[in-house]
């Protein structure tokens, strides 16, 4: 995989305009700026979007594991990208975003659970909602 990105950033390098050139060859790495942007743009894209449909999604569906690294992962790298130099805030929110999301999934997901257990404990025995195939 590094052999594609080389030849990729080997043919880009070419092409990258004289006043871009600090930017390009920054301290932090060689090319960083295009990793990093690359990074929070994809992650932003497929992870905010998944969080986001999932909201819409009966708390019964929700998935406990996926929403608590969800929740680990968003505030896990939230504080490395103000860690690193130089700072990554766009790649901040993005994992700000994921980190709510998953938090209040999990909080769905807990309330969920605790109707049942109220719902049991007056006696009354929950609907179970309809299983789906695939």
């Amino acid at each position: 995989m590094s052999a594609i990105y080389n030849g990729i950033i080997t043919a880009v390098d070419k092409f990258v305009p004289g006043k871009l050139r600090p930017l390009w060859n920054h301290p932090a790495g060689k090319r960083s700026y295009c990793t990093r942007i690359a990074t929070s743009t994809a992650k932003s894209k497929i992870l905010v979007l998944a969080g986001l449909k999932d909201i819409s999604r009966p708390a019964e569906k929700l998935s406990l594991t996926q929403s608590t690294a969800l929740a680990g992962t968003g505030v896990i790298w939230a504080r490395y990208s103000l860690v690193i130099i130089p700072k990554n805030y766009s790649l901040f929110a993005v994992n700000c975003f994921v980190g709510m999301t998953g938090f209040y999934q999990l909080y769905r997901i807990w309330r969920y659970q605790a109707s049942l257990k109220q719902l049991e404990a007056e006696g009354r025995v929950p609907e179970t909602p309809p299983s789906s195939a695939g």
